[in-house]
């Protein structure tokens, strides 16, 4: 069976990426006739044009079996969804959908969270696309695999997945690294390559210390334009924290781009623009954790 991945849409709203990696995902199991009944008569169709649209479906895959998916969605709910050679299979590769990773049908890992689109076929439904963040899937695979180390580790994970629709009031701020920009690009110094790992080894010595990436623009510009870049920055600091700085994906908290919003110095001079031009990277540690 073959599946093709490609870009999947625009990032959504952050409380659509917040299933927690459940412990299941360790043993993998495997989706049994006692689980779930489901009756197909007939391999599934590999041809799935003009066959009536069934529901979307968004929770994390609880079990893989076959040509079977079991999806469970928020409240407990658990559905079988049929895989055909049709199914794509799409993800969206790094922070901000700023890259973008093939992926096959073998990534859908049990944990992973994901967005099904769905038809009708008889009494079963099949899915048509599924799609997830490569972040997600990292994450997902890393725990399956047994690759993440020790309790703290997996503790951080699950409230980094948890975090994505966190109160950040839920957190104390350890610490602020501003890295800054010229005007219109989203190129990173050597000095600021510096100041992040710096950054990273510091977050990293805390006990299960996230960090939070935010990034701004000056007021030149249009809003459309100004929120693109700041996600770009705020995308190539994520990237370099993680491939450069060697910062877990499972301690990031999801980033944004704020645009020419909360503006750290006036906008009418020249430096205040320099100094709008940021990234700012929050060290957090989650205040129960924290033993506030």
């Amino acid at each position: 069976m073959q599946f093709n991945s490609n870009a999947s849409s625009a990032l959504g709203a952050l409380a659509a990426l917040a299933m927690v990696v459940p412990a299941s995902v360790v043993a993998q199991p495997q989706v049994s006739d006692d689980e779930r009944t489901v009756i197909v008569t007939g391999e599934v169709p590999a041809d799935l044009t003009d066959m009536p649209e069934g529901p979307e479906i968004d929770g994390f895959i609880s079990a893989r079996g076959g040509d079977r998916m079991e999806v469970t969605i928020p409240g407990g709910t658990k559905t079988v969804i049929l895989l055909s050679q049709a199914t794509e299979v799409r993800a969206k590769g790094g922070f901000l959908g700023l890259e973008r990773t093939k992926l096959g049908a073998d990534s859908l890992l049990n944990g992973l969270p994901v967005t099904v689109d769905t038809v009708q076929w008889g009494e079963n439904l099949v899915a048509s696309r599924v799609r997830f963040s490569n972040n997600d899937l990292e994450t997902a695979n890393m725990i399956r695999t047994g690759t993440a180390q020790g309790f703290a580790e997996q503790a951080a994970a699950t409230e980094a997945l948890r975090g994505r629709v966190g109160d950040i009031d839920k957190y104390n701020i350890k610490g602020v690294t501003n890295v800054y920009f010229d005007t219109g690009k989203w190129n990173i110094s050597p000095q600021a390559e510096r100041e992040l790992c710096q950054t990273a080894a510091d977050a990293d010595a805390m006990q299960n210390a996230l960090l939070l990436v935010v990034g701004y623009t000056d007021s030149v510009g249009s809003q459309d334009y100004n929120q693109v870049l700041s996600e770009r920055r705020a995308g190539r600091v994520v990237n370099y924290l993680q491939q450069a700085c060697g910062w877990k994906p499972w301690r990031m908290l999801t980033p944004t781009g704020m645009a020419e919003a909360d503006p750290a110095a006036d906008n009418s001079t020249a430096a205040g623009k320099a100094r709008n031009r940021r990234v700012s990277v929050n060290s957090l540690v989650s205040k129960s954790v924290d033993g506030l």
